[in-house]
């Protein structure tokens, strides 16, 4: 038996309605463990190269963790992947919540969407009833709306529901997967896959407890971290959130604003976690068996919104997304564009920044009141921002050339537009400013998956003995300034961002204090492998450099990696104001980190020595052939 997986996973083929059970053996389990591992494996073993993203060829892969669903702090993540529709290359996203710990209680490891389904549908799994489902019904409805009527269809309230919402039916590039009508599988435009497939949602409800090797010991575990987590750094998200960030950005000077042409934004206390306490917040909510609860829950009912709190509330991300970079220092606003965000499926990242692009270029005179539908589009201007967010989730007006991302909208528009969307591979930058966290930057250059703040790290934590720490057991042995990009801050780089993948193949969240000998250990009791810190490094740099050289088969190279031009010119005030890397000094460093990782300099996928060091040469057979 496979503790820690089922071994199995579900195809459905969304064209003929056919649903058949793959089996996943051991070995294939402990090579690629998870999430990313299982994700780039079928992408790159059953996608035809050039595959149209939004076509039926592109399948949507639901992949678990072995510690998806064990009664541990942090164990309800899951992971989702394909093609992207957004960027083109790999998509790897990540979600908390309940609903990946309710797929692994259905005794499913994977689901395999295939095809095109040729009326709006959603699966239904009950264990090990799974059935397709007409969801006519549902087609056009927000998400809270879905959510209720398939609870209700069911009449079980415990249901877990993952949905494409209105903007995914519509193909909009910047939608995502929504979950518990809260959470998001964000970023790279899996909502538009999913309603391409006409896969409104997939709805699970199981009733079987996730099998352990040492069971005994999980329990200890779970029971140490949460009589223990406050002397921990989850003790930060236990208090303040993710919206903590914003001060914290700000007294570092790099809080993105209006368009990341700036760092320090004059409305940032209006935005700050206590004016959130006293404005919007009602609650706080958790994931699966998590004691941290760093979710926030909102509620707004004035004369100019009214904010539901079954939409939760917004992160620092939205905050940054919706706050400083429109240069809206509004956080009631803020918190009704992440209701419209939560409601119709929508990144809330990428529609703040490239909401942020389009008020850029309207400043800047590429686009007028005629493109916009008279619409004032200044930095600022929050009745604006908010009807733009609803243009983008229908498709319409100006809305719809938004909807397919900024660096299309850019290209549509034409001249230095460009210059103004900042993204990297075709999906924007979350809210941390690489001028501030250059190895930051780095991190989401090389990302598979884009400008992804997930994939990367945040060097300003790396300052101290303390902050360290627990990068000591991969052989980080010393501090270094946040402001380097040297050899040695390469080689810290490299061990840090491939054990940060490793939280997208184990299925647990970072936010969560685990040390590497820590997670090394709730490996080893539940699924009872002889396992260690380099297992597992190894597996998540074997996931990584596979979703690498899914990207070189579509066609990325090392132009693909580099920093916006931006993102090299120094920021006009605050703590960093003057300072920046050039061009020049990120390429070197790039090479650098190239050359460190085993990647090939003038690909930039990994080298076939690599992938044989890693036990997967038959990537290396594809790619030549």
């Amino acid at each position: 038996m496979a503790y820690g997986h089922w071994g199995k996973g579900l195809r459905v083929n969304l064209t003929t309605g056919t649903i058949t059970v793959e089996t996943l053996d051991e070995l294939w389990l402990r090579r690629y463990v998870g999430g990313w591992g299982f994700i780039a494996y079928y992408l790159l073993k059953e996608l035809p190269t050039g595959v149209d993203p939004l076509g039926p060829d592109n399948l949507l892969i639901y992949a678990t963790g072995p510690l998806t669903g064990q009664n541990v702090a942090g164990g309800g993540r899951h992971m989702m992947g394909a093609r992207s529709p957004l960027t083109g290359g790999f998509s790897g996203s990540e979600c908390g919540g309940f609903f990946g710990a309710e797929l692994k209680r259905a005794g499913w490891d994977l689901i395999l969407f295939e095809g095109v389904s040729p009326q709006p549908v959603y699966l239904w799994i009950e264990d090990d009833q799974v059935e397709l489902r007409s969801a006519e019904h549902l087609w056009g409805l927000e998400t809270g709306v879905v959510q209720a009527r398939i609870r209700e269809d069911h009449g079980d309230k415990a249901i877990r529901v993952s949905q494409c919402g209105p903007a995914g039916e519509r193909l909009v590039r910047i939608s995502n997967v929504i979950h518990d009508a809260t959470r998001a599988a964000g970023r790279t435009g899996l909502g538009a896959l999913m309603g391409s497939k006409r896969l409104r949602a997939v709805a699970v409800r199981g009733h079987q407890r996730p099998t352990a090797a040492d069971p005994e010991r999980v329990r200890e575990m779970a029971r140490w971290f949460r009589e223990h987590y406050m002397e921990t750094s989850s003790a930060a998200y236990a208090t303040g959130g993710t919206p903590r960030m914003v001060r914290v950005n700000q007294q570092l000077g790099g809080l993105p604003t209006r368009n990341f042409q700036e760092g320090v934004f004059e409305g940032w206390e209006s935005l700050a976690v206590e004016t959130m306490e006293e404005k919007i917040i009602v609650g706080r909510d958790t994931c699966y068996g998590c004691p941290i609860r760093c979710k926030w829950i909102a509620q707004v009912d004035n004369e100019r919104y009214t904010v539901d709190p079954g939409y939760g509330g917004p992160e620092y991300e939205t905050v940054g997304a919706f706050g400083s970079v429109c240069g809206c220092d509004d956080i009631e606003a803020v918190a009704m564009a992440n209701q419209l965000c939560n409601a119709n499926g929508l990144d809330t990242i990428g529609t703040g920044m490239t909401i942020a692009f389009a008020m850029e270029c309207y400043e800047r005179g590429l686009i007028g009141l005629e493109q916009t539908g008279g619409l004032d589009l200044r930095f600022g201007n929050v009745a604006a921002m908010l009807t733009m967010v609803r243009q983008i989730a229908a498709r319409e007006g100006f809305g719809n050339l938004l909807a397919e991302g900024s660096r299309r909208a850019a290209q549509a528009i034409g001249g230095n537009a460009l210059d103004y969307a900042i993204q990297i591979k075709g999906q924007e930058l979350a809210m941390h400013d690489p001028r501030v966290k250059y190895g930051h930057g780095i991190g989401i250059s090389v990302s598979p998956t884009g400008a992804d703040h997930m994939n990367s790290v945040h060097d300003n934590g790396f300052q101290t003995e303390g902050g360290i720490h627990d990068l000591k057991p991969l052989g980080v042995l010393e501090p270094l300034p946040f402001d380097d990009l040297s050899t040695k801050k390469m080689e810290m780089l490299r061990r840090s961002i491939v054990w940060r993948a490793q939280y997208n193949i184990t299925g647990i969240c970072m936010f969560q204090a685990w040390t590497p000998q820590q997670i090394a250990e709730l490996m080893t009791a539940v699924t009872g492998w002889n396992t260690s810190v380099m297992e597992i490094w190894l597996a998540a740099e074997r996931a990584t450099d596979m979703a690498r050289a899914f990207n070189t088969r579509e066609g990325f190279g090392p132009e693909d990696d580099l920093i916006h031009p931006r993102l090299t010119q120094p920021l006009p005030a605050g703590a960093v104001a003057g300072k920046a890397f050039s061009m020049d000094e990120f390429k070197t460093a790039l090479a650098t980190y190239y050359s460190l990782m085993g990647w090939d300099p003038e690909t930039a996928a990994p080298t076939r020595a690599k992938l044989e060091e890693l036990g997967v040469g038959w990537v290396a057979d594809l790619l030549e052939a």
